[in-house]
């Protein structure tokens, strides 16, 4: 079997299959589409205003051809075939609205779907986002913030300008020290620590 699948049909074959599993196409649901625009038109008050106006006129001509002459009522007093058309439309219309209601409801299920599953992937991004932040947020604790780089740097100009006074009054009494070597009994010069008078 499966080495004939690709190999056409014959012609008797296709036709049967065709007349079997009909395509589905933008035409074939016409029936589908019309008994929706019935549905919605005789849901709408333009229906309803056309059955009162013809129900009206229906009653007043054959009451007034009834009076006239009444072998010229086509529907005399009971208005049987008016009943009659009420009836076939109802028996007409019945099913045409619930023909409408279940495409309706068929398509709703199918948008209900879509939102389920539009749902489930916001979700699913949501929880991946949320996962990224918090792996971001353990490996910016590893990353030197902008606060500890300043403060970093603050401790090591401290250390720096500490050492340079070091340096600094270490060379003073190197100096003092070889003016002293030079000349012992010239007066020392205020260092840059001591105060002058």
């Amino acid at each position: 079997m499966p080495d004939q699948l690709d190999q056409p049909l014959d012609q008797a074959r296709a036709r049967w299959q065709r007349w079997l599993r009909p395509r589905r196409g933008p035409g074939s649901d016409g029936f589908g589409r019309f008994a929706e625009a019935t549905a919605r038109f005789m849901g709408s008050p333009k229906f309803l205003l056309y059955m009162t106006v013809l129900v009206v006129a229906w009653i007043t001509a054959n009451v007034a051809l009834a009076q006239a002459t009444a072998d010229k009522a086509w529907d005399p007093y009971p208005f049987i075939l008016l009943n009659l058309a009420f009836s076939t439309q109802a028996s007409y219309s019945a099913p045409l609205i619930l023909l409408a209601q279940n495409r309706q409801d068929d398509r709703d299920r199918v948008l209900a779907e879509q939102d389920r599953q539009r749902a489930q992937r916001n979700l699913e991004d949501t929880e991946y986002l949320t996962r990224e932040i918090a792996s971001l947020r353990l490996a910016m604790n590893e990353v030197a913030t902008r606060d500890f780089v300043r403060s970093e740097l603050r401790d090591v100009l401290e250390e720096i300008l500490t050492e340079e006074r070091r340096t600094r009054e270490e060379l003073h009494e190197d100096i003092h020290e070889l003016d002293d070597e030079e000349d012992p009994d010239r007066p020392l010069p205020p260092g840059p620590g001591s105060q002058g008078v």
